[in-house]
This record gives structure tokens, C-alpha cells and sequence, in this order.
């Protein structure tokens, strides 16, 4: 099973240390998603990361930083979201109902189930599917490797993730939480709780 870990949606000091680090300890896939942003900061924190790292992250915005930087593709957060025009690389997106991914597996290299579970960054956002349904869209073969798990995913749930048949979950909230940007120096639980969630998609 694949892990992906999502950043924070805002820019902090530490965070190219953090992502640093999460690198070295072995994270394969980072989504830098940065709603709403001015894409200097983006080049900047890019530019603090060691460049052999660039081929491990997909950019949510700013996707001309994909060839500037030779990252690994782009992601497109809305099911029906156009790819930007002449762009030939690698690229997933996000889906918010079942009856999406059969179309968005087509041609993405792996697609995102939003709303999964209890949002954990936002509180607000409740699930979307009911477990009879992620079951029965399990057996129509609508989940599968291709598919992975965003919303409300913790190391608590990855387990049922796992036997819905998706290939990956997305982590956001659950590791991030585990470190105050604001009062914070010292992220070593941050770095084991991924350790955890490394072993548990292993």
C-alpha cells in the first residue's frame, strides 16, 4: 500500500527541515498543496529541499513548477478539472463521489477518494460514503490499487482502508498535528508517528 503525506496548507519555518527529514527517513510520495498561495513561496521551500528529492513530489498549484524543477507531476483537485494545456507528465486527481473514479482512472496515474472518513484538519467535513457503500464500490472493482484514501486518515484506520481494497491513503492532519508551528522547535514525534505509518502501509 502506498503512502502519500499531504503538507500543511500553509508555510511554516521548520518545514523544510521536517520535509528533510521525512525524506531521509524514507517518504516516497509528498503532495505540496498550498491553497491560495503565492507561488514564490513554493519555489523557495523547494529550493531549501536537496534537488534528488524533486523527483518524490507532485504540486497541487503552480504546476509550471513541475518542468522548472523537475518534479514527479502534477495533481488536480477537482474531478473534472482540465490539465493544463500541451502538458504531457505524470498526473493524479481528487474525486468526491464513487460514481467519478470509473472516469478519473482512465488517465490518472492514481486518483484520490476525498471525504473518506471524519476530516481531521477540518472538523467540519464529514464522510461521504456510508461503509456499505466503500464496500460495495470495493467489489465493483471501483476501488482498487489505483485509488487511495484521503480524508480523515489516521494510522487508525488504514487497516480498513487496506481491506476496502484501496492501493494508498493520503496523510495530512494525523501527522501534522503532531507538531505546534508556533511553539515548537523539536519534531521527533512527528518523525516516529511517520515511522508508524510507514510500517502500518508497509
Amino acid at each position: 500500500m502506498k503512502l502519500v503525506i499531504m503538507t500543511k496548507s500553509t508555510f511554516f519555518v521548520e518545514e523544510d527541515k521536517i520535509l528533510a527529514t521525512l525524506f531521509e527517513e524514507g517518504m516516497e510520495n509528498l503532495h505540496l498543496c498550498k491553497p491560495n498561495s503565492s507561488p514564490m513561496y513554493s519555489e523557495r521551500l523547494l529550493t531549501l529541499l536537496p534537488e534528488n528529492y524533486y523527483r518524490r513530489i507532485t504540486v497541487h498549484d503552480h504546476f509550471y513548477l513541475k518542468a522548472e524543477y523537475g518534479l514527479a507531476g502534477i495533481h488536480l483537485d477537482q474531478p473534472d478539472a482540465a490539465l493544463p494545456e500541451k502538458y504531457k507528465g505524470r498526473f493524479s486527481r481528487t474525486c468526491y463521489a464513487i460514481d467519478q473514479l470509473k472516469a478519473a482512472k482512465k488517465k490518472a496515474e492514481y486518483v484520490f477518494l476525498g471525504k473518506l472518513f471524519k476530516g481531521i484538519t477540518n472538523p467540519e467535513d464529514e464522510p461521504a460514503y456510508t461503509l456499505d457503500e466503500l464496500k460495495a464500490a470495493s467489489r465493483q472493482g471501483l476501488i482498487d490499487k489505483h485509488v487511495y484514501a484521503l480524508g480523515g486518515m489516521s494510522l487508525d484506520n488504514i487497516r480498513l482502508a487496506k481491506d476496502l481494497g484501496f492501493g494508498g491513503v493520503v496523510i495530512c492532519g494525523d501527522l501534522w498535528n503532531r507538531f505546534d508551528i508556533h511553539n515548537e522547535l523539536d519534531y521527533k514525534a512527528l518523525i516516529g508517528h511517520f515511522l508508524k505509518l510507514k510500517k502500518a502501509t508497509s
